[in-house]
């Protein structure tokens, strides 16, 4: 039998979310082939680029769609809040797995929480999402960028004293087990209220060929429906405004019985103004929910 060939960055976190999709496939054939092909990434290669710098959407899976779209891979996976709005031609998102925690998180050496920081702290992100959100609520911050992987910032953070703390998305923290690792830090989960997650954040997608049936029937067994109209309705938040990592939009949206409920916002890079919503709408129209939600932060 031939192997389904995996295609993705070759990250620690990457690696493990790659591992959760073989685990998937195998509960739903133990005599599944699987492969692995890591595929390095302009994201990977200039890892002292900002993201913004760097063009945001996109850096993280150009390279592995190509590899997708030429046949040398058969399913490419991704972190969902990393893979642009508007997909290459002949390319989907062929299943998306349970969410995982969609939160950021707080950590710091010195403080409970983002309540105790000081006047004047220094805060290190590489979202203009979570500086815009932090400066709304504290204008008096200091925002810094931080670059490399999620173990390569918490060791940033653990040997940098005048670093006060650090923002970074629960999932990751979770899928390689780093609150163990980095037990002495303190930890706080951002509420919803505080700080809206970026599109897709904890999710995995997996994308395939249009045209490939063997792989796209594979797939179906780990979609999630709930995950998958969620992200369908932020995305389509997020694709209706035109953004992407360059510019502060956030969405984040639950099942609510047979309706989607999505809390969106917009925000200024300095965090001056904000602009949040909520909508809620019919779990088989995601895409008209996003779209909602998309009119009703732009007033």
């Amino acid at each position: 039998m031939k192997p389904l060939i995996i295609g993705t960055r070759g990250s620690p976190l990457a690696l493990a979310q790659v591992e959760i999709i073989q685990s998937l496939l195998r509960k739903g054939d133990p005599a599944l082939s699987l492969e692995t092909k890591i595929i390095k990434t302009s994201g990977d290669n200039f890892t002292n680029l900002s993201l913004i710098a760097g063009g945001g959407k996109g850096l993280f899976t150009k390279e592995i769609e190509e590899h997708l779209s030429q046949g040398e891979i058969d399913v490419a996976v991704h972190s969902m809040k990393d893979l642009p709005t508007v997909l290459p031609d002949r390319l989907m998102i062929g299943a998306v797995p349970p969410r995982e925690d969609a939160h950021d998180i707080f950590i710091s050496k010195k403080f409970q929480s983002m309540q105790e920081l000081p006047n004047g702290a220094r805060v290190a992100t590489s979202s203009i999402r979570r500086r815009a959100q932090l400066l709304a609520r504290r204008p008096d911050l200091h925002i810094e960028e931080i670059r490399g992987n999620v173990e390569t910032r918490l060791r940033k953070l653990a040997e940098n004293d005048t670093l006060d703390a650090l923002i970074l998305a629960a999932a990751g923290l979770r899928r390689l087990g780093l609150w163990r690792q980095f037990g002495d830090f303190q930890w706080q989960e951002i509420d919803f209220e505080v700080m809206i997650p970026a599109v897709g954040q904890g999710a995995i997608a997996c994308e395939v060929r249009e045209d490939d049936t063997g792989t796209r029937a594979a797939l179906a067994f780990i979609n999630d429906a709930n995950t998958a109209a969620c992200t369908t309705a932020e995305r389509a938040f997020l694709r209706a405004l035109g953004g992407g990592c360059q510019v502060p939009y956030a969405a984040h949206a639950v099942v609510d019985g047979k309706n989607l409920r999505m809390i969106a916002g917009v925000f200024d890079s300095d965090g001056k103004k904000v602009t949040r919503g909520m909508t809620i709408g019919s779990m088989s129209n995601p895409r008209e929910v996003g779209e909602e939600a998309a009119q009703q932060v732009l007033g």
